[in-house]
């Protein structure tokens, strides 16, 4: 197995969640992680944690929806590298509803946040990976892989965000670069929380997937050899509890 100690590494959604939990395995590999969310204190909150695992470790508040925010981690990384070694995608917004209720700001902010602000990133952070050569994991959703009653409008940027990564891989495996598209089912985490409250359903966390399953699963798999690449894995609960 390859060693992640000293790789640079950007995670997006990394303030809570699975974003979180794979920020913290990465830092148990020896990664040197910039930490990308909307909310400044939940983030440096993990960057403490980070560190106390004895990795660096620096919150880097990045609004998905503004470009300005992608281009100056951007320059940031190019400044201090000039190469990154590890772009996990996590982060975006998630909303519910039927086609005929839907809210179609709603589906603005998704499209933003899943789709274009993540296409953003990877425009800016490709000449990075390149030089690295690097590697970039697409945390998808369940959802990107058939399009469930009452999610049709996150369902599409999730098939969206699969399309990317599927066209992204075949461009630039050439280069050295791996591709991999994990799509966990329901993972107990704040957002899956306050589904199951919408929904009317009891939440059961134990019952779930745990973000520390998926930041394994992803955590192995960047330390693969170079011979091999993993390319799109489905993760589910062992238990059906909805």
């Amino acid at each position: 197995m390859e060693s992640l100690k000293n790789q640079i590494a950007v995670v997006t959604g990394a303030s809570s969640g699975i974003g979180r939990a794979i920020a913290l395995s990465l830092a148990l590999q020896g990664a040197e992680l910039y930490l990308a969310a909307r909310r400044k204190e939940l983030l440096e909150a993990v960057a403490k944690e980070a560190q106390a695992l004895g990795a660096r470790a620096h919150a880097c508040p990045v609004d998905l929806t503004k470009d300005e925010d992608i281009h100056v981690l951007g320059e940031k990384l190019q400044r201090e590298f000039g190469r990154l070694h590890i772009l996990l995608l996590c982060g975006g917004a998630i909303a519910h509803g039927t086609h005929e209720k839907a809210s179609l700001a709603d589906l603005d902010l998704m499209y933003r946040s899943n789709v274009r602000g993540h296409y953003a990133l990877v425009q800016t952070m490709l000449p990075l990976l390149r030089k690295a050569p690097g590697q970039i994991v697409f945390i998808n959703s369940s959802a990107g892989l058939r399009s469930p009653v009452g999610a049709g409008q996150f369902s599409a940027t999730q098939h969206a965000f699969r399309s990317i990564a599927d066209s992204l891989r075949d461009e630039i495996n050439a280069d050295g670069i791996r591709v991999l598209c994990i799509y966990p089912g329901r993972t107990a985490t704040p957002r899956m929380e306050r589904l199951f409250d919408k929904e009317g359903r009891a939440y059961k966390p134990e019952l779930l997937l745990q973000p520390e399953d998926i930041a394994e699963m992803v955590t192995h798999s960047l330390r693969l050899p170079r011979t091999a690449e993993v390319t799109d894995i489905s993760i589910r609960p062992m238990q059906k509890s909805y």
